[in-house]
């Protein structure tokens, strides 16, 4: 029987500068596949089909005023701005630390200040959308998906390297 490796620290670096201190948490980006349901001629009923993968999302939330944030905003272009996650996860079973990195690229397309108040602690939320994720855990690439060159690369395996070949890609 094994634990789970739980998350102890970490640290975000937006565009090379460290975070360290300004991040209170972080929406890591959900990975969830495309769906449509499709029932042909022939068929006893629906199955679900696999249309690539929906639109990669993170949102990250910050202690307060963050002037690197509102910088980090007006970048330009899909690809922008880059964000590398590292985390410390530690098992609770042998204690060893896995080191686990996330490395995205993509824009940031909502800066949320929320409210302000005298003597209440302030929060600000920053929403990007991505084009690029690679998690690395222990050393080893995990998942490396970019939306714009149709990669997908899941356990070493690249499930979109015959749709690229097919393409003349």
């Amino acid at each position: 029987m094994g634990l789970p490796a739980k998350l102890k620290n970490f640290n975000l670096f937006v565009d090379g500068s460290s975070w360290a201190g300004l991040v209170a948490e972080i929406q890591l980006p959900k990975l969830s596949k495309k769906i449509e349901q499709w029932r042909g001629g022939g068929m006893l009923g629906e199955i679900d089909v696999e249309l690539g993968l929906e639109k990669l999302e993170m949102e990250t939330k910050l202690g307060g005023l963050i002037v690197g944030a509102l910088r980090a905003f007006g970048a330009v272009g899909v690809s922008g701005s880059l964000l590398r996650f590292v985390g410390a996860y530690q098992e609770e079973a042998a204690g060893g630390v896995k080191p686990a990195e996330l490395v995205v690229m993509g824009m940031h397309s909502e800066i949320d200040p929320g409210s302000a108040k005298v003597g209440d602690n302030t929060e600000w939320s920053l929403k990007s959308t991505l084009t690029y994720l690679k998690w690395t855990i222990s050393g080893r690439v995990e998942v490396e998906i970019d939306m714009i060159n149709n990669v997908m690369l899941i356990d070493g395996f690249d499930r979109m390297a015959a749709i690229r070949a097919a393409l003349g890609g």
